[in-house]
């Protein structure tokens, strides 16, 4: 019985020295691959918050550069508005008035001279490039164009204000500029120019930078919505001598624009119309809280001293205004339309009737 308890007892000990064996044999492999693994999991994390790092602190040197290229700006013109201080100035206008030191050339003797920035905010065939061009008939008004008609500069909201601080210090040149003695420099920018898109943005760009903007509005949305099909057709058929034109500046050349006649798409109509006073009252609510001013392309043809509204709103003296610019549509809108009846017949008892006696 001892004998067999003892032989018993062995048996354990050599089951035991087995399983523990057995259990050393299966965790010494793991055992090395966890050594393995984890090392080169680190490796793995380190280098990516590595990179991270890296990029973090390349996108804030470039913020903080165009802030100190900013705050630069603002210094200097501080320093020269110092120098140039006019006590006739009321304070409150005074955030509206800057004294910019172009890096492309000097203002001479114009250094003093007050200069006032703006928009022209509007929607395409407005008649935003005719009160352009009256505007720079103005020996002191510098408007550029349509600037944010290239993708590139609205593409985000960096490019759109680097864009607008070269415009605002004088140094973006165009037929326009007028450069040393310029009192007033802006640009056209259409609302669907990323304008509405970054409205935040630029509404607080133009209150840190005194910029007043003129919103130049359409009421009979229907007259437009004939010119913005008919310049379409002509970009496409370029009617006059093989070339596209927005703009002509003879009677001939509003005759052949205007013998096109477009064909509208009456199941859209209303939507298209409401689209586009939706696009205008949304920018009118987004701006509400900047200096600006309402003008409609209506008041403007059938008063020719409206634009003298302007130029008080920008403070430069009254001039006489003149533009090359010919009207093209100049019929009722029944002699512009070739499926008139069809439309007729769509807005009649809705609240775009009134258009159709356009």
């Amino acid at each position: 019985m001892e004998e067999a308890g003892r032989e018993k007892d062995r048996s354990v000990v050599v089951v035991v020295e087995d399983l523990g064996t057995a259990t050393k044999d299966t965790v010494n492999p793991s055992a090395k691959s966890t050594r393995r693994y984890p090392l080169l999991s680190w490796t793995t994390i380190l280098a990516l918050i590595a990179l991270v790092g890296v990029y973090i602190f390349s996108v804030s040197l470039k913020q903080n550069g165009m802030l100190l290229g900013l705050k630069q700006t603002d210094m200097i013109e501080k320093e020269r508005e110092k120098l140039c201080q006019d006590p006739s100035i009321p304070v409150t206008e005074i955030p509206y008035v800057h004294y910019p030191t172009p890096d492309t050339y000097s203002r001479k003797e114009c250094a003093c001279t007050p200069v006032r920035f703006f928009a022209i905010l509007s929607m395409q065939r407005s008649g935003s490039g005719w009160i352009e061009t009256l505007l720079n008939s103005h020996e002191n008004i510098s408007s550029n164009g349509e600037i944010f008609s290239i993708k590139e500069r609205r593409s985000n909201i960096t490019s759109i204000t680097k864009t607008l601080d070269k415009l605002y210090n004088l140094d973006w040149l165009s037929s326009a500029a007028k450069n040393e003695c310029t009192a007033a420099v802006g640009l056209k920018w259409m609302l669907n120019q990323g304008l509405v898109q970054h409205h935040e943005e630029v509404v607080e760009y133009f209150n840190r930078r005194g910029v007043s903007a003129i919103f130049l509005l359409r009421r009979n949305t229907l007259q437009r919505y004939v010119s913005v099909l008919a310049n379409a057709h002509d970009s496409k058929a370029k009617q006059i001598n093989g070339t596209h034109k927005s703009h002509v500046h003879s009677e001939r050349e509003a005759q052949i624009l205007a013998q096109f006649k477009p064909e509208i798409d009456t199941k859209k109509l209303i939507a298209d119309l409401k689209k586009s006073d939706k696009l205008a009252a949304d920018a009118l609510l987004y701006f509400k809280k900047t200096r600006h001013i309402i003008l409609y392309y209506e008041d403007v043809v059938s008063n020719d001293t409206k634009l003298m509204d302007v130029l008080d709103f920008l403070r430069l003296p009254k001039r006489k205004l003149s533009s090359r610019h010919v009207k093209i549509h100049t019929k009722l809108l029944r002699d512009h339309i070739d499926n008139w009846a069809e439309v007729n017949s769509t807005l009649m008892g809705t609240q775009y009737e009134s258009f159709l006696n356009g």
